[in-house]
């Protein structure tokens, strides 16, 4: 009932907004405010992020833009990159990728790593360019030869998916380390799921827990799931089911599917947690309801029996059928049982054996025999 595959962090985040460091307060700002309109581009960027962190005054996105881009045309790089993410994420004024990706162009003539790596997103994502994995891949290096722990960490993405380069998971734990090293939550849960399935480094589940844990005491929801997980499993760490309840809680109240099931399995079964099926119905659902097939079978399970639930064999064949429709097995074979008993839907043998079928292929052996028994009947 339970799924429990550990996740790589996404490998593309948030792009990059270089910042400065200030006194945050009213009079600091009337000495940048006034720098800069004397036209100097250094006060002209500060005030720039001033406006756009509401540090020392209200925050004004159309004022941040104002300010950077006056900054950016006297050449200031960090300003030439703020103001294509200002582009990009339509802060201040209207979205627009082509100018998002001129500006950063701008700012990596000077070398700058943050627009190094934004160029590289645009590569990668084919926003206003052609898709383009080896470009992609180029700037990222750029940036992460520089220190800048995002392109390391998408770099070691790019060496493990084989994307524009031959895959190489050696060359993977080379980035995500040293991005992990310097405190990048998702690097440091990359490193880890390296450590747990052997890939590029000889499989060590308590280096794998050492490296979650990092990254899940910084809140990153992946890494408290993984985390979760091998309390769980017992990997790397005494099995300790209340230890797992709590990761998988605090992923799960980020809004991550696969805890949000794994936490509804626990509220069901009664592991870490007193037993309370309504409980693993809310969990179940708000996993569902992302698209997560364990959990949509599981709220199945729990419409058919009427546990946290009325029982409702609609509701159940619903839920069923949105797992099974992702090839989700054990959906299939229940899927199956609801046509050839008629539970929720008119009993139609054809398709009781098409889904007995489908379940046999996805390895749920229960589903064999009927299907074999109902072919030999001639549906």
């Amino acid at each position: 009932m339970k799924h429990l595959t550990k996740l790589l962090a996404a490998a593309l985040l948030a792009l990059g907004l270089n910042q400065a460091v200030w006194a945050d307060d009213a009079s600091d700002f009337r000495e940048t405010l006034q720098l800069a309109e004397q036209g100097n581009a250094e006060a002209q960027y500060n005030l720039g992020l001033m406006y756009y962190n509401g540090q020392g005054v209200r925050q004004d996105y159309t004022e941040a833009f104002r300010w950077y881009r006056q900054a950016a045309e006297q050449g200031d790089a960090d300003a030439q990159n703020n103001l294509g993410l200002m582009y990009y994420n339509g802060q201040g004024v209207r979205q627009d990728d082509a100018e998002a990706l001129r500006w950063f162009r701008q700012a990596t003539k000077q070398g700058i790593a943050e627009a190094q790596y934004n160029l590289g997103l645009m590569y990668y994502n084919g926003q206003d360019v052609r898709q383009d994995y080896a470009e992609a891949f180029r700037w990222f290096r750029q940036a992460a030869e520089q220190g800048y722990a995002k392109a390391q960490n998408n770099l070691g993405s790019m060496y493990y998916n084989g994307q524009g380069l031959r895959q190489d998971y050696a060359e993977a734990v080379k980035w995500y380390r040293l991005a992990a090293e310097q405190g990048y939550a998702p690097a440091q849960t990359n490193l880890g799921v390296m450590y747990d399935s052997g890939r590029g480094v000889r499989q060590d589940d308590a280096e794998a827990v050492k490296w979650y844990s990092q990254a899940a005491e910084q809140g990153f929801p992946q890494a408290q799931y993984n985390l979760g997980v091998m309390y769980d499993n017992g990997d790397g760490v005494h099995q300790d089911y209340a230890e797992a309840f709590r990761w998988y809680r605090q992923a799960a109240e980020q809004g991550f599917p696969q805890a949000q099931s794994n936490l509804g399995v626990m509220y069901a079964n009664g592991q870490g947690v007193h037993q309370d099926y309504a409980e693993a119905v809310k969990w179940f659902r708000q996993a569902a309801e992302q698209g997560d097939a364990s959990a949509q079978h599981n709220l199945g399970v729990m419409y058919y029996t009427g546990q946290g639930a009325h029982q409702d064999y609609a509701e159940a064949l619903r839920w069923y059928r949105k797992a099974a429709e992702q090839g989700y097995a054990k959906a299939q074979y229940n899927l199956g049982l609801m046509y050839a008993n008629g539970h929720g839907v008119h009993q139609d043998f054809h398709l009781s054996k098409e889904w007995f079928g489908k379940a046999c292929d996805g390895g749920v052996q229960e589903g064999c025999d009927p299907y074999r028994y109902l072919n030999q009947a001639g549906y």
